[in-house]
């Protein structure tokens, strides 16, 4: 059996062990002994976490329902800038008070631990793209610039070098239809010139009285 650490995250039930339907409520203010989360944002070593907890007493163990208000810290996932951000998660977990029972956690030395589920559900609860704003126009993708600092200049369209081949194609294709066009054109003025040549001029009225 390990030992038993009390730490900040742990409470004390000894007052409600075996004894059905009694509750105890705790406030907890616990400073972060280790960063928790590895991503672009994470709550850091030093940060408070305001823990509400409800302990109630049950025939099998100590039911814990928990409320954690914190705040974490980190870079915006699109323009790189420093934020900051709330962060809350609610959880609840049975604390069993034997081994024998099909639980997860226990009841240790008339204590339970809070520390794995508070870290577990803090983590979880962390965006893994975290944005400064929902509609940040994050950095130029050539000169790396932060586009919100440079609001007249407009994002420039990235060339994906593998369209180049249909984009010459393309091009071909259109002057292709250009040439036949022009030469289309320049055959019928031809034949309009033909016909004009082989008409007889029609007599004007003063000849046929005439004749």
């Amino acid at each position: 059996m390990s030992k038993f650490n009390k730490t900040p995250f742990t409470a004390n039930v000894w007052d409600l062990m075996h004894q059905p339907g009694e509750l105890r409520e705790r406030e907890l203010d616990i400073v972060v002994p280790e960063k928790m989360g590895e991503g672009l944002v994470a709550v850091q070593a030093g940060a408070t976490l305001e823990v509400d907890a409800r302990l109630e007493s049950l025939h099998d163990g100590i039911l814990a329902t928990v409320r954690v208000d914190t705040e974490a810290s980190g870079v915006c996932g699109r323009c790189l800038k420093d934020i900051e951000m709330p962060v809350r998660v609610e959880f609840a977990e049975l604390f069993a008070y034997s081994l024998d029972e099909a639980f997860d956690y226990q009841v240790e030395a008339d204590h339970v631990d809070l520390e794995p589920l508070i870290r577990d559900a803090v983590v979880l609860a962390l965006p893994f793209q975290p944005v400064c704003r929902p509609d940040c126009p994050g950095l130029d993708p050539v000169t790396g610039e932060r586009l919100e600092d440079l609001p007249e200049r407009a994002p420039q369209e990235e060339f994906d070098s593998r369209w180049s081949a249909l984009t010459g194609l393309l091009g071909q294709s259109g002057s292709g239809a250009h040439a036949e066009t022009g030469s289309d054109q320049t055959d019928r003025e031809a034949s309009t010139d033909t016909a004009t040549d082989g008409e007889t001029p029609s007599a004007s009225p003063t000849e046929r009285e005439k004749s």
